[in-house]
């Protein structure tokens, strides 16, 4: 509609106290997102209230902007935004109404006319063809999740954390083959991960993205949740609904880089605003994306308040960063002439570096509750060290090295893993270096890696015994825990965004076998403190096997805080290790927990004993042990009791 009865308001943004932000806010990233771009405002003017609807947007080289839309049939003459400072431009439209699309047309510095660019702080936008920005309300969603925002701040090291990586679009569809909307998924997913005792869910970016193929890692609308699968409103229902159900929500954060699509932040002014010019510093050869200058003020305010918008506005509990190696390295998948060093002749991006830090101080000071994890794949120092002690300051960081290895060993055939034996002992050397999760993720399923299942060598009863001996070596290992979808089904084909998961396969026992493992392993490992209290500490880890090649035998103890144990042993050939006697530190009965070749998940079921009590026999150097059966391709957990019960 348009706005003519009160046009004489649609300028003078200086003249109405409280509706032109002041510099300092439009400084702190806590608050910008409140400030900048499509806000709807009120106030009183000549003794009326008028509202509608204030746009800021940053775009210092321009030398025009106008706000274009349906209310004024697209044309760039009716509603010209007014240079203000620092090269901001804004302009209130008044009766403008939530729901309007809109885009800005932006006339570069020489005079030539850009395409139509979506909002870069736009809550709200369409699909395909117009990919325009919609004005949008924060505040009209009431939420319901007062009882998980107030609960005490906790040391998330010394918790069971155990997430779901799922992609909205492939995980389920509805009977006609399309997406589920944010609270059809609601509505089936909180469910199911109460059924597979999962902590978290994790999902890939949300943020909107024009190219559904990228799943979200070529973001456009860094502050829109992607209208796919609604609006911005029914995303914060699924977050209140997880909430309420007590399922945390971490959402995946991309900036490392953007798309160059039109109607982008490429160009935005008619120059490289948000990208270093040089393609050497402001291009990803290997995504054909810009990167961030992070050396620029603005770039860095962005992305900090960014990060910041989605904790606020969506009570997300955390953000996982993506591709972080990318923006640590100046040299990054560069070869020598194609990168420039920093100012100390190095290739560490100082710029990034800094982004990073800031970030998440301002997200733990603001929001000590949550957790920021970085995909980090380099030996960079202290990813996940507090930054007052010269760290990143994420919470915790992706286990790279542990997926590589242990996935390496568990390709080869059994009787070949006696000679790979140091590539799944070798992450014990550095698992405490870090706040680990260790992550099965999507990216080991795509581009014809093949599924989990499918790396496994062996006939079908191998291939799932594998898995399942796998899966629970995992659980027992120091880190918390992340599964893609799919995994926990036993899924043979690799991952097809096209579609959903194969739930079809849970006809077969085997697969049913390895859903249930993995509901149960979650249970367990949030049960037994010794399985997470202590996960980031090396007092919670001790070996007490892990030379034994020729058996390609594994075993150590989980510890907690006050002592409590849970041993461990993985049998990775399909070869029984009957009265196989094994040293322990502590004399006591131990009680089996759980075995990943039980009847119940569809193993052999060889039999075993649900409880041993330790003897006065020396083995492995140490005075005391036990006589335990191995089943074959298994892994078992034993709680020590420290009382041997008459």
């Amino acid at each position: 509609m348009q706005a003519t009865s009160k046009a004489a308001v649609i300028h003078n943004l200086e003249a109405y106290s409280g509706l032109m932000p002041s510099m300092e806010t439009l400084h702190t990233p806590k608050l910008m997102h409140k400030e900048m771009g499509a806000q709807c405002v009120s106030f009183m003017h000549n003794g009326l209230r008028v509202s509608g609807v204030r746009f800021l947007v940053f775009a210092p080289h321009a030398s025009k902007v106008s706000v274009v839309g349906d209310f004024n049939d697209w044309n760039t003459n009716d509603h010209a935004l007014r240079q203000l400072d620092a090269g901001l431009w804004g302009v209130f439209i008044a009766d403008l109404q939530v729901g309007e699309r809109y885009k800005f047309a932006i006339v570069d510095h020489a005079g030539k006319s850009l395409p139509h660019k979506a909002d870069p702080w736009g809550a709200h936008a369409e699909q395909y063809p117009s990919f325009a920005s919609l004005v949008y309300q924060q505040d009209s969603y009431q939420w319901q999740d007062d009882t998980w925002q107030q609960r005490p701040v906790t040391a998330k090291h010394k918790q069971a954390l155990s997430f779901y990586e799922l992609h909205v679009g492939s995980w389920l569809r509805n009977d006609e083959g399309e997406f589920l909307t944010y609270r059809e998924l609601a509505a089936k997913l909180i469910p199911y991960l109460q059924k597979m005792h999962y902590t978290h869910v994790e999902l890939m970016p949300i943020s909107e993205h024009p190219f559904y193929g990228s799943w979200g890692y070529q973001p456009i609308g860094m502050f829109a949740p992607t209208s796919r699968f609604g609006n911005p409103d029914d995303f914060k229902f699924f977050v209140d609904q997880c909430h309420q159900a007590g399922i945390g929500v971490i959402i995946d954060w991309v900036p490392a880089h953007f798309p160059e699509d039109d109607h982008g932040l490429a160009n935005f002014d008619g120059t490289p605003l948000f990208n270093d010019p040089d393609p050497k510093r402001g291009w990803h050869q290997d995504w054909h994306s810009y990167i961030y200058d992070c050396g620029r003020d603005h770039v860095q305010r962005f992305l900090v308040s960014n990060s910041l918008y989605w904790l606020e506005q969506f009570h997300v509990d955390g953000i996982r960063v993506d591709a972080v190696a990318s923006m640590l390295y100046l040299d990054y998948s560069r070869n020598d002439g194609e990168w420039i060093p920093n100012c100390d002749g190095g290739n560490h991006n100082y710029d990034t570096i800094k982004v990073l830090k800031w970030m998440n101080e301002e997200v733990y000071t603001h929001f000590p509750n949550a957790m920021t994890i970085a995909e980090e794949s380099t030996a960079y120092p202290g990813v996940s060290k507090p930054t007052f002690l010269g760290g990143l300051g994420f919470g915790f960081k992706w286990n790279m090295g542990w997926m590589h290895d242990s996935l390496s060993y568990m390709q080869e055939q059994p009787i070949n893993r006696q000679y790979h034996h140091d590539t799944i002992t070798f992450p014990l050397v550095y698992a405490f270096s870090e706040n680990y999760v260790l992550a099965l993720s999507h990216d080991e399923v795509v581009y014809g890696k093949g599924s989990l299942l499918g790396k496994m060598p062996g006939d079908e009863w191998q291939k799932f015994a594998n898995l399942r001996a796998y899966t629970g070596y995992m659980y027992g290992q120091p880190g918390k825990k992340l599964n893609f979808m799919g995994a926990e089904l036993g899924q043979l084909a690799e991952w097809n965004h096209d579609a959903q998961l194969d739930w079809g396969i849970l006809a077969n026992p085997n697969n049913v076998g390895v859903q249930r493992l993995t509901a149960d392993l979650n249970q367990l490992y949030q049960a037994q403190a010794a399985l997470y209290q202590l996960d980031c500490d090396p007092a919670g880890f001790e070996w007490r096997l892990q030379d034994n090649k020729s058996e390609s035998v594994l075993a150590h103890e989980r510890i907690s805080d006050n002592g409590e144990r849970i041993l461990v042993i993985s049998n990775f050939t399909p070869i029984p290790r009957d009265n196989f006697r094994l040293g322990v530190p502590n004399a006591g009965r131990y009680e089996l927990l759980l075995n990943t070749d039980a009847g119940c998940y569809a193993g052999s079921n060889y039999p075993l004993v649900s409880s041993a009590d330790s003897e006065k026999v020396q083995s492995q150097g140490l005075s005391d042990s036990v006589r335990l059966t191995l089943p074959p391709l298994s892994t078992v957990f034993y709680r020590w009791l420290p009382v041997i019960k008459a």
